[in-house]
């Protein structure tokens, strides 16, 4: 027969045999927290196991004073607990959504729930002439913006200069923008600033960070480097025995950067490469 808690209280503890008296002979309720005197019920009173957490039978709440979190079930992925120090704890999604990455003009829309964005803008490189005038990359920015109030926003692609022999200009490159809000200069063709000379790099603008590409290389009597850009390096040069090695391998190398230079006037340089925009999405 299960006690009640006005029979329970009749006794003291010494009037118990060890193990005598169970869960299952309580009934459910009848000893709630209004019952128990503070500080009664302590660490050194409860065998090993005997509080199942893993139960629906402890409910409520563990305040942050207690070492709990002040909140209840997290139900949703990504959630990042966080504290303002004075004991007030709350939670909110983090984490990165997606990465768009364009080569060609677009347009971006706003994933449901994405609040920031990372933009990173490169610029077209310039091309490549021959007898090693190289062409100069592209610019590049980069830029995070809150987009809470932000839909679509139209994505720009700067083209790549087209090459040329000895003597003659590469073309020049293409800006690439991100909407309004910041955009890569073009990196100009070899002999486009001055005759037998590299191409100039371009230039960020508009982002937190902006930065120059690197310059052509210029007239040399085998090769000239292409300016590197954000991500990374140029075409490779070639000898008189490769054909028009340069101009063949013209598309292994980074996006952005600028067209290296022909071997000697008989041959003639690499395109430069079209830009490209990176956007990572964050909740």
């Amino acid at each position: 027969m299960a006690f009640n808690y006005e029979t329970l209280k009749k006794y003291k503890s010494e009037s118990f045999v060890d193990l005598t008296v169970q869960s299952t002979d309580i009934d459910n309720l009848s000893v709630n927290a209004d019952k128990i005197a503070d500080g009664n019920v302590t660490s050194g009173k409860l065998g090993t196991n005997s509080v199942d957490l893993s139960s629906n039978k402890v409910s409520g709440t563990l305040s942050t004073s207690r070492g709990g979190l002040g909140t209840g079930q997290l139900t949703s992925a990504y959630q990042l607990i966080r504290s303002d120090g004075d004991g007030t704890v709350s939670s909110s999604i983090h984490g990165i959504i997606n990465m768009s990455v364009y080569t060609g003009n677009s347009t971006w829309s706003r994933p449901s729930g994405c609040k920031w964005i990372k933009v990173q803008v490169q610029g077209g490189g310039g091309g490549g002439s021959g007898h090693g005038e190289a062409g100069g990359a592209g610019g590049y920015a980069e830029e995070w913006i809150d987009v809470s109030s932000i839909s679509s926003v139209s994505v720009t692609i700067g083209g790549r200069g087209g090459p040329s022999y000895y003597s003659g200009a590469g073309g020049n490159g293409g800006a690439s923008s991100f909407g309004p809000y910041l955009s890569a200069g073009l990196g100009y063709g070899a002999n486009r600033n001055n005759q037998h000379s590299g191409g100039v790099s371009g230039n960020g603008s508009g982002g937190n960070l902006n930065v120059h590409g690197g310059g052509g290389g210029s007239h040399h009597q085998s090769h000239g480097p292409g300016g590197h850009s954000y991500w990374g390096g140029n075409t490779a040069a070639g000898h008189p025995q490769g054909g028009q090695f340069t101009y063949n391998h013209r598309n292994h190398s980074a996006q952005g950067s600028g067209g290296t230079g022909g071997y000697f006037y008989g041959n003639r340089g690499a395109q430069g490469r079209e830009g490209m925009i990176v956007v990572t999405e964050y909740r």
